[in-house]
């Protein structure tokens, strides 16, 4: 069984035992966080209108990071304009405990 979660703007599709990366939610390590689902598949499929009725994903907090570091590049000839700036996404680790529906 599979669903498909949305969580910071973005959808993904999670599996019971999956690790995922999402955007930073502000939550401790070893909370839980239930996830809304768009999507149940599996034997029989589920399609929400936005959400399932009665389904949820229960995850784990694993813990926070910061994802790889994005380079942004500016340069315009002959007037000697050069910028240059990183950029390290924040994100929150999940690991899917159960799917409920």
């Amino acid at each position: 069984m599979f669903a498909i979660v949305k969580t910071g703007g973005k959808q993904y599709r999670v599996e019971p035992g999956v690790r995922l990366k999402v955007e930073k939610l502000d939550l401790e390590p070893g909370a839980t966080v239930e996830l809304p689902v768009l999507l149940l598949g599996g034997e029989r499929t589920a399609v929400g209108a936005p959400f399932v009725e009665g389904a949820k994903v229960v995850a784990e907090v694993l813990g926070h990071g910061k994802g790889k570091k994005v380079v942004i590049s500016k340069f315009k000839a002959k007037v000697n304009y050069r910028r240059k700036r990183g950029h390290r996404q924040p994100y929150t680790e999940l690991l899917v405990k159960e799917i409920q529906g």
